[in-house]
């Protein structure tokens, strides 16, 4: 891993800045980084102190007058250049992802993919910025709406995707005219340096300041200080339910914006005019894929009594084949946990829900020996579950996937609905009128609904985000943009006369 940070100039411990002045935080804590893979030292990272924090405000509040007189066509250009920078390094980036945060090599490809992809998105969107135009009631009046701004957007991401959900913020508040201030999770900053080492490269060849993306890499108080912060205008937050809720006070407490990316307990319900040979890898990349550690990672599987039997003995199987281990081996299916508190999650998890009536149909292990020395990585789990259980209804970051059987879709749809969480779901059916039904104001109540493909794998065309605990925000694609500006109504009198709204007389 030396050469991928001796790529990207990273040298630990690493000034923690936009502008790479280290005295800026040269008070703060310095933390060794490890990989999950392998448990060996990534680097130190100093962690911001308060008074950095507040220079890198400053730095930012300097750069946005300029990043927002350019036109929005100019701004998506910087965007482009920074998306073919992003395909120059998409290999090497992508394996630092990887063993920085430990998904399958390919799963960080993706991801790094996905950059790209936001970024060609962020592009065209910058020449398409509309606002409305409405007819006045007034005579020679004309109405319009127009967006601008919002100044400062803080992003605060998680480790699960340590770049990606950045840039689906990052791009679309950059060609909207904000400047952003970025707290990457404190698990995975090296991938975070890497991206803002390459987009101030991109600044400095189009002689911009760099304040326009600033890194800040810290603890829970950092990010509390950003949300406290009457500077910045949106906070974009993506983690856990109870960070969501603190972000939220907090945030609202000050009438500011928020984007809410919060926890998912998403489910999959496979109908018995279901294709099996569709659902069982769809089931299988959702419930494992990142060790079970996506947002939208399958978590409940609602298979129709008549299925049930057929599918789990298919799912067992399918587990039997999963290769686990170095992610950065290409034949691998399943890498680690971010680390050992996550095991300590799985194990905990796999026990409640033993005491509360569960039946282990497969895994329960944490696996050890020459190949897992990190101490990361566990066997994925599919456990026979009730609804009702307790520990079914909460979130638990890892690899275990609950089954239950059922009798209608009605009674499928409310299983499906009845968690807290409301982020993504899924129905496998061929029957069109089951489909319907799914997708109808009396079917799935979360923000992502599909039929006949899994819960995890989003793209970055749609709106993405979830209900209920899961925040009620959105980013990405579709008409997200919007959260990131503000809405200003305009009224325009050419005419020679001033009548007023609503017939009014005031004549003086």
């Amino acid at each position: 891993m030396t050469d991928l940070l001796n790529k990207f100039n990273l040298k630990a411990p690493y000034p923690n800045s936009s502008t790479g002045q280290k005295e800026w935080t040269s008070k703060g804590d310095t933390v060794t980084i490890t990989s999950p893979v392998d448990g060996k030292e990534i680097g130190t990272i100093q962690m911001a102190t308060p008074s950095a924090y507040s220079r890198v405000i400053k730095t930012a509040e300097k750069a946005f007058p300029i990043w927002k007189s350019m036109p929005a066509p100019q701004r998506g250009e910087i965007v482009r250049q920074f998306g073919d920078a992003l395909r120059a390094n998409k290999a090497s980036l992508g394996k630092l992802v990887s063993y920085e945060m430990g998904k399958s090599l390919q799963e960080g490809y993706g991801e790094v993919q996905e950059m790209i992809d936001i970024c060609d998105f962020a592009v065209g969107l910058s020449r398409q910025l509309y606002g409305l135009q409405m007819h006045s009631e007034r005579p020679q009046h004309r109405m319009f709406e127009q967006w601008h701004p919002l100044g400062i957007v803080g992003i605060i991401s998680a480790f699960n995707f340590p770049v990606a959900v950045w840039s689906w913020n990052a791009a679309i508040a950059w060609i909207c005219g904000n400047v952003c201030v970025w707290k990457p999770s404190e698990k995975t900053p090296f991938t975070a340096i890497a991206c803002q080492e390459i987009f101030k490269t991109i600044l400095k060849e189009n002689n911009l300041p760099e304040g326009i993306s600033n890194l800040v890499i810290g603890d829970r108080a950092i990010g509390q200080k950003m949300a406290a912060d009457p500077k910045v205008s949106l906070v974009s937050a993506t983690g856990s339910t109870r960070m969501g809720k603190s972000v939220a006070e907090t945030v609202g407490k000050r009438l500011g914006k928020t984007i809410l990316e919060l926890g998912g307990n998403n489910a999959i319900i496979v109908s018995e005019n279901a294709d099996l040979s569709h659902a069982v890898p769809a089931i299988v990349f959702g419930a494992v894929g990142t060790a079970g550690q996506r947002c939208t990672t399958t978590r409940r599987l609602i298979i129709h009594k008549k299925q049930y039997k057929s599918l789990v003995n298919k799912l067992v199987k399918a587990y039997g084949q999963l290769r686990i281990g170095d992610p950065l081996d290409e034949h691998n299916h399943v890498g680690p946990l971010i680390d050992k508190d996550a095991v300590k999650s799985y194990t905990t998890a796999i026990k409640q829900a033993v005491k509360q009536g569960g039946k282990v149909l497969y895994g329960n292990k944490v696996l050890k020996g020459k190949n897992y020395q990190s101490g990361c990585y566990v066997l994925p789990t599919i456990i026979a579950a009730k609804p009702s259980m307790k520990v079914v209804q909460h979130e638990t970051f890892a690899p275990i996937l609950y089954v239950m059987p059922y009798e209608d879709l009605e009674e499928a749809i409310a299983i499906q609905n009845g968690v807290p969480q409301g982020l993504s779901s899924a129905i496998f059916t061929l029957n069109m009128r089951e489909a319907e039904n799914f997708l109808s104001y009396n079917g799935s109540d979360c923000g992502i609904a599909n039929v006949n493909i899994g819960t995890s794998g989003a793209e970055i065309g749609g709106a993405f985000g979830g209900e209920k605990e899961t925040g009620g925000g959105r980013e990405s694609g579709s008409d997200a943009w919007k959260a990131y500006m503000r809405r200003q109504t305009c009224t325009l009198n050419y005419g020679t006369k001033l009548p007023l709204a609503q017939g009014i007389k005031f004549d003086l």
